[in-house]
């Protein structure tokens, strides 16, 4: 039975997880809207809308950051099942602490590089070519985004280690019994 405490993080989680969500989601359609707009304006009145390429490229790169985190913390990214059936099912915990703790490591160097680069430049004034929109908040945004995805990860394999030694019981995602009907199918 969930404690006081454990249902409050789960709530204050989900909705963490639905407002990146909902936040890429807005991005998408609002990439759509211009996308439409500029492809109609083009065509039909002879007029694009400028600095569409631009936002383009801005909107998808906050759309691809913004999901981060919340493909980390579902374990939807790719993986290879390669040795998955000759790895003993009672270990998996152990893959996955091991796996997980990789993926946190280079996320937060990750991060970590990038807001590196996001202090030069915003000390440089980079802006993009056309509309002149300072580059540094989107990769600053880039940044934080890694540093939650590594958070989450690491997350992860808190909670894979705490199954493995008996506190939780879960599963896996390529666990055996999430093989059938599961939603990691």
């Amino acid at each position: 039975m969930p404690t006081s405490s454990s249902t409050r993080w789960l709530r204050v989680g989900r909705v963490m997880q639905l407002t990146l969500e909902g936040v890429a989601g807005a991005t998408l359609f609002a990439m759509m809207l211009l996308t439409t707009a500029d492809v109609t304006g083009r065509y039909f009145f002879n007029s694009p809308i400028l600095g569409t390429v631009e936002l383009t490229q801005l909107m998808l790169a906050a759309l691809v950051f913004l999901s981060l985190p919340v493909v980390c913390w579902r374990e939807e990214h790719v993986s290879v099942d390669l040795l998955d059936s000759v790895f003993p099912s009672r270990l998996i915990w152990i893959r996955q602490v091991l796996v997980n703790l990789i993926v946190t490591g280079a996320l937060w160097i990750m991060a970590r590089r990038v807001w590196a680069l996001g202090e030069r430049a915003m000390q440089w004034g980079d802006v993009t070519e056309f509309l002149r929109i300072p580059n540094g908040y989107l990769i600053y945004l880039m940044a934080i985004m890694l540093a939650a995805s590594a958070v989450l990860t690491l997350l992860r394999a808190v909670g894979y280690l705490l199954e493995g030694v008996g506190v939780l019981e879960r599963g896996g995602p390529l666990s055996p019994d999430k093989g059938k009907g599961g939603d990691n199918d």
